[in-house]
């Protein structure tokens, strides 16, 4: 029997008064929820996997028109902000997109280089993608386009598969291709709201290999940055660092070091200034485009290519012509293509959605993770067939476009816009640009990606983090881009086996003058309770991990039975296990309790469960081992069991 509320409200106003609580009066005991059929189950469980946001509840009691423009709303997001649009708001997003749009086309003309790209498809994919995001996307503040990580690593594998070089068509087919299916897994993981299967990639991984794909774009960069012609296709450290020192004496240019080292300190003191004084951040993000100009000019007056200094020669002007037909639906380039565009999708899809979620908690709004996704797979489905490459949400160009006032996403078409025109006239002026500033322009950039700071907070919060990171981190560095993503990977996992199949335990104590009970370890001044064991079980016990749960929790009675005989105190009699961190168990789960409960009687010890959950206890009901055990020795609270168990030795201690 519960208490009654008049003697819950007693029991309040006792407490108000100073008088002692009768606790001996009655306690609540374990509740049984009411039983499910396997339908109402099933329901429940897809409900909370797929459906925990409850993106249904705006339609509920809405006529079928209301239901339709809300269906509308949701899938294109400009139909909802676009109401309350005004003059205001597009002042602010105009000179944010402005300020973008010149951090963006340098930045594009360098990325496209990583993907072994011509320039302007990197310029292609800057004008059609944020077209798209800026209709579809629910972040206000995000910047779409090419970034540097993505740009490697899709280069990376495609030229794993093609030489560039030599097949340049099948290759920007297969890039096209990569595209596609990028963009087909990423707004099928947003339709079947699969979001969830991103999150396997951890935080501490992906700071890792962030800094590791740094670390190879800014080496890759040294063929620009000292003007090397033949360079490796390879993109560990090694084989890099052999590429540049080989040609040390007949194969690096003057000219370009001093081009590329002049306008690289001009970049990073630029990007210290924005860094320090926010009111300043335009000075970061003019920087690139003031250099390429500068550097365009220098070389265009003094001639400095006819004296080894590399040039981009010839941007093709126009807009994005329909590459439809290029991209492979069958044979093995379709397959290649297909798994090139998983690995990069997922790494685009990623990233996106950290940098939304960052700038949607600064301002207070909430950014839908599956519309994203959805938001994300159409853009660069639609980019596949204009000549586009992946896209995403780059952070350098998002933090300007948030510093610079933007409200919406009519900064991304603005910036759209000012693509289009850079592609319809400015192209051609691009022609004296030098690659040496390119290459500076992405180190620059890339150099942010290293994230030491949170590396050493992995450090001394988890070591098993570190692991990850640094895994990820060395992979990449050493071996290749994809092999660190999969060490990464596998780490992740790793961790969540070991986590999943080794649960903590902990032995529990009374603090004194409380009925509170809680680990011996972190409370010190806990006092254990005479003939009574108190264990606790920090995660749910399945298949994986109940023979541990069990042969943990005996080593527990059998270390505790050995300190007793050493100071001759009261043999243990009573066990209890503390459920509540328990939040579900199978069958395997309660098989081992089965022969805990077995083996504890063999040593003349009782069993007793304190405070199992609505799923726990429903189990154990439906399994029978509520009967086993007896309903007398299940329990609310860990307090309760002590005082049936041993009332005696409570009182003395």
């Amino acid at each position: 029997m519960g208490r009654s509320v008049s003697d819950v409200t007693e029991n309040r106003n006792m407490e108000i008064s100073g008088r002692p609580i009768d606790d001996s009066r009655s306690v609540y005991s374990v509740g049984f929820p009411p039983r499910m059929n396997l339908a109402s189950q099933f329901a429940h469980r897809v409900k909370e996997m797929f459906f925990a946001d409850d993106p249904l509840r705006p339609y509920k009691g809405q006529t079928r028109s209301m239901k339709f423009l809300l269906g509308l709303r949701y899938l294109f997001p400009i139909l909802d902000w676009g109401r309350s649009y005004d003059l205001a708001k597009l002042k602010g997003d105009v000179v944010s997109g402005l300020t973008i749009a010149s951090l963006c086309i340098p930045q594009d003309i360098a990325y496209a280089k990583l993907a072994n790209l011509e320039p302007q498809y990197a310029l292609y994919t800057s004008f059609v993608a944020p077209l798209v995001y800026a209709v579809m996307g629910s972040s206000r503040d995000i910047a779409i386009g090419p970034v540097a990580v993505v740009s490697l690593l899709l280069g990376t594998q495609l030229q794993n598969e093609i030489d560039p070089v030599k097949n340049p068509e099948e290759y920007l087919r297969l890039a096209f291709t990569a595209t596609f299916f990028a963009g087909v897994i990423q707004a099928a993981l947003g339709f079947f709201r699969l979001g969830f299967l991103v999150e396997f990639l951890s935080h501490a991984a992906i700071v890792g290999f962030m800094a590791g794909a740094a670390v190879t774009i800014s080496l890759q960069q040294l063929k620009g940055f000292l003007g090397i012609k033949n360079f490796t296709t390879k993109t560990d450290v090694v084989s890099v660092m052999k590429s540049v020192w080989r040609p040390v004496h007949h194969g690096w240019n003057w000219q370009t070091i001093l081009i590329a080292t002049a306008f690289l300190a001009f970049l990073l003191v630029a990007k210290y200034i924005g860094k320090k004084r926010k009111n300043l951040f335009w000075v970061s993000a003019l920087a690139p485009l003031v250099s390429v100009i500068l550097a365009t000019f220098f070389v265009y007056i003094t001639r400095a290519d006819r004296h080894g200094v590399q040039i981009v020669k010839h941007i093709k002007q126009g807009i994005n012509p329909s590459s439809a037909r290029e991209i492979y639906f069958s044979g093995s380039y379709a397959t290649k293509g297909l798994k090139i565009g998983i690995v990069a999708g997922l790494i685009a899809l990623t990233e996106a959605i950290a940098i939304g979620r960052t700038f949607a908690a600064m301002k207070d709004y909430r950014l839908d993770g599956n519309k994203e996704m959805l938001a994300l797979g159409t853009m660069n489905v639609a980019g596949s067939l204009t000549s586009c490459y992946i896209a995403t949400g780059s952070f350098s160009r998002s933090a300007v476009n948030y510093m610079a006032g933007c409200h919406t996403a009519v900064s991304n078409i603005v910036m759209s816009g000012t693509v289009m025109l850079t592609l319809l006239v400015i192209t051609p002026l691009f022609k004296y640009t030098p690659n040496a500033v390119l290459a500076a322009i992405i180190i620059s950039a890339v150099l942010g990606l290293i994230d030491y700071q949170t590396a050493y907070l992995i450090w001394k919060v988890d070591k098993l983090d570190f692991l990850a990171c640094m895994g990820a981190f060395f992979g990449v560095v050493f071996i290749s881009v994809e092999i660190g993503l999969l060490i990464a990977v596998m780490i992740s996992f790793a961790k969540i086996l070991l986590q999943v199949t080794r649960p903590r335990t902990a032995l529990l104590g009374n603090l004194p003058g409380t009925t509170i009970y809680r680990n011996v370890e972190q409370y010190p001044e806990t006092i254990k309770v005479p003939g009574v064991l108190i264990v606790r079980v920090d995660s749910a016990i399945y298949f994986t991990n109940s023979n541990y749960a069990r042969e943990r929790i005996l080593r527990w009675l059998r270390d505790e039975e050995e300190q007793i005989k050493e100071k001759n105190l009261p043999m243990i009699e009573f066990l209890i296990v503390e459920l509540s961190p328990v939040i579900d168990i199978d069958t395997s789960g309660i098989h081992a309790f089965e022969d805990l409960h077995t083996a504890l009687q063999k040593h003349g010890v009782q069993l007793l469960l304190a405070n199992p959950g609505a799923a726990v206890i429903q189990k154990l009901r439906s399994s029978g081992f509520i009967e086993i055990i007896g309903r007398d020795k299940i329990f609310l609270t860990v307090g309760d069991a002590v005082k049936a168990c041993a009332p005696k030795a409570r009182e003395d201690a």
